[in-house]
Parts: C-alpha cells; structure tokens; sequence
C-alpha cells in the first residue's frame, strides 16, 4: 500500500502532469482519493493469494471468482458480492468524476468568464447532483434492477413520501428552486427577523447562513421560498445608509446641512452618484432632527462607514459650535418636605405668624 502510494504521488507530481493548473492545486487530494481504490484492489488481490496459502483454492483467481459468486436470492432476483462491489464502483466513480467536474468548472471555465460566485457555486452544484444521480441509476443496474422497475419503485416510494416525508421532500425541492431560480445565492446578506446574515452554502435540504457575530444558523430551504426574505445584496451590492442627528433648538440650520454634506464629501467610501442628500426631518421633543442620507458601493463597508460619519460629525459639529441635542425635561415642585427646607426653624416661625394674622389683615396678637 506504501508503495502504491508513493507511486500515486510519483506520478501525479510529475512534470507534465504538474503543468495542469487543476492537477497542482489539487495534489493531495488527487493521491488520497486514488489510494484508497488501489488499497482496496490489493486488499481484495492479496485475499485471493491468501486463500490460495490456506490451501482453500487451488489458484488466487480461482479464490476470487469464487468470492465474487457468492449471492442470496431475494425472490426471483439474486445479488452476489460481485454486484455489490461493481455498483459500489460505480457510485464511488461517480462522486469522484462530480468532484473533478466540479473543479474544473469553478478553477477554470467560471473563473474565466468571471460569473459570480454565487453562481458558480449554484451551477457547479447542479453538475453534481446530475451526475450523482446519473450514478445511481448505473449502480442499480450494475445491481441487476430494470429500469422499467425502478421508475414503478420510485413511483411506490413517491406515494410513502408524500405521507410520511412531507418536510423533507418539500425542502428538498425547495433546495432546487434556490439553485435553479436563485433568489438568494451563496455570499448574498439576507435580513432574518432583526439581524443581518450571510449566505454560506445551499444545502438539499437546508442553507446555512452565518450572522455578523460569526456564528452558523441551519434555515429550512423551504422557510426561504415560503417566507418573506429581505436580500440585500439579491441584484447589487449598493445600499443606502440612514443616520440620524439631533441637534440642539437655537443651531443654526444652514450651518448644519453644510457640516453635514462635509462630512459625507470628506468620506471615500461614499458614493458622489447617487450624490448625499440631507433633510431636516421635523421638530423633537428636546432636538432639531436631521437625516443624512448617503450610499455606499459595497454592503460590507456598511457598518465601517456609520462609524467613521458618527466619529467625523461629532468632530466637525464641535469645531463649528454645533451643540448635539440630549433629552430635558422641566420638574415643577408643587410640595416640599419640612426636612427639606434649607431653614426648617425660620419657616416655622413665618408660618405661625401667618396664622396669628387674621382674614382681614389686621394683627390679633
């Protein structure tokens, strides 16, 4: 097995198969996935041989045919151990040209037509499920079974899943609607509820998005077609940002939308068309409400630009004497506490003068 490996790597690392931009960047795997068929072939080839030892065959093919033969019989149709291995073959070929295939389209064919990756990904996947199922079928036969036969099985299967399936048959098929109508694509940010999160692979049965926070959430593909999805990014990458600032009554107003077209100018991350745009939005509580309104060309600068316009305004709203409004409120005291009175002694002698004195003002005392 050793030396069938050294000569896996001898041969997959010579010069001109290392010229092929494929060959090179897929190396390791290229060995590994090879050696294990040949660790399987010469474990079975050298089973023979012991057999042969054991005095149980009289020659190693012999011991293999014989190996290969043995099958039960279920019904009218007989599966033997050579089936099993051949149809085992066969799937496992299958998966391994899917990966090649798909390889070579994302490595080479897409990255030259400069798709995005989103897409890529999407076709790359429908390659491999056509040509894993494609497999499957050459297995069942490999296996013996009619093609007539399975198209009545499947039908049979069909009527069990629509009952007993349901959920996962439906996000199944919902997993190709995302692949083939791509309304939210791998890379794109999506809205879930209240926070922001990014695609990251499209599953049959589920797509894993991961939020800002980094960490993985399993969606039900069909929560993805059935509900209402916000996508961000579904035809560009532009996005808009809204910030708020309150300032003080009395701020000059002029002077305001002037620092404020400053501060988006003065910031290379935002775009000059369509051009910043400002607006006193109305009268506050405690503040003048002013809206600036900018967009940016990549929504993953979103977060960078609102922090970078925060820290600019603060500093030119300071230069200019522009006074960022905070809450306040007006306490009316109808009753005080005689303990809080700043002269407790002095306002209970006023008091008990005031009582001496009559209703017609006259002292009675």
């Amino acid at each position: 097995m050793f030396m069938a490996r050294g000569g896996l790597e001898l041969a997959v690392r010579a010069s001109f198969l290392r010229e092929i931009p494929f060959v090179r960047s897929n190396t390791e795997v290229l060995v590994r996935r090879s050696a294990l068929l040949t660790n399987l072939l010469i474990v079975f080839v050298s089973l023979g041989y012991l057999l042969e030892a054991w005095q149980l065959y009289t020659t190693p093919i012999g011991a293999l045919r014989s190996l290969l033969s043995v099958s039960i019989a279920i019904g009218s149709w007989r599966i033997s151990v050579g089936l099993v291995l051949a149809a085992a073959a066969v799937l496992y070929g299958s998966l391994l040209l899917s990966w090649i295939v798909q390889a070579l389209l994302m490595e080479g064919f897409f990255t030259k037509r400069e798709l995005e990756a989103g897409v890529r990904i999407s076709m790359a996947r429908l390659v491999h499920y056509g040509l894993v199922l494609v497999g499957f079928l050459l297995a069942l036969v490999a296996l013996g079974f009619n093609l007539r036969n399975v198209t009545i099985i499947a039908g049979a299967l069909g009527v069990g899943i629509g009952f007993g399936l349901q959920g996962i048959v439906n996000n199944f098929v919902s997993g190709l609607i995302l692949l083939f109508e791509r309304p939210v694509k791998v890379g794109d940010y999506i809205q879930l509820g209240e926070q922001w999160a990014q695609i990251r692979n499209i599953g049959l049965r589920a797509t894993i998005v991961q939020t800002l926070d980094r960490s993985d959430i399993v969606v039900p593909n069909s929560d993805l077609i059935s509900n209402q999805v916000v996508n961000w990014t579904l035809s560009d990458r532009i996005v808009r940002l809204v910030v708020p600032v309150g300032v003080a009554y009395g701020s000059d107003v002029p002077l305001v939308f002037e620092t404020l077209m400053e501060c988006a100018m003065a910031n290379s991350k935002v775009m000059r068309l369509p051009e910043p745009q400002i607006l006193f939005m109305g009268f506050g509580d405690s503040s003048l409400n002013f809206e600036l309104r900018i967009w940016i060309s990549n929504v993953d600068d979103r977060l960078t630009v609102r922090s970078d316009l925060h820290r600019d305004i603060d500093a030119r709203f300071r230069q200019a004497g522009i006074v960022i409004a905070f809450p306040q409120r007006d306490l009316h005291i109808h009753t005080v506490d005689k303990k809080a009175a700043p002269d407790h002694q002095d306002y209970e002698i006023r008091r008990s003068s005031e009582a001496a004195v009559g209703g017609d003002g006259e002292d009675n005392g």
